[in-house]
């Protein structure tokens, strides 16, 4: 059986990162599956969905990491060819990738004690982002 939800997050702009873990596990219950994946995708090219421990220092280090390999002040032809400035953002992005496919046995989800699923929003400007939770299961 395949059952898809989607919600609507609202983010602040580049560096904002957020915790889809309540969502996805209220999904997965409300699904009535028992066993199979779980695929969250972000509906977009200047957003990411990965994992990561959810925390302050975490965070900051990524986006650190980032800002290392793709500046926001970086010279990028998208800047040339649309007169916009987020070249950083799809660069960011494609890195990442824009979904995440994660097992769940008896409806829970197979993540480590300090593993959270976090959407990473890499445009320069505040965005509403939706997010796709496709569960596939029995």
């Amino acid at each position: 059986m395949v059952v898809t939800r989607t919600h609507s997050i609202e983010t602040s702009g580049q560096g904002d990162t957020q915790d889809l873990g309540r969502i996805v596990a209220q999904d997965l219950a409300r699904s009535n599956l028992t066993a199979g994946i779980v695929t969250i995708a972000v509906i977009g090219s200047t957003a990411g969905m990965t994992t990561i421990e959810f925390e302050p220092g975490a965070v900051s280090d990524l986006n650190r990491l980032f800002e290392m390999l793709a500046p926001r002040d970086g010279e990028y032809r998208h800047h040339l060819r649309w007169g916009d400035d987020n070249g950083s953002s799809h660069v960011r992005a494609a890195l990442i990738g824009p979904s995440i496919t994660i097992p769940f046995v008896d409806r829970a989800l197979c993540l480590g004690t300090w593993q959270q699923i976090v959407l990473l929003e890499f445009d320069t400007q505040a965005r509403q982002r939706e997010i796709v939770v496709q569960m596939v299961g029995e």
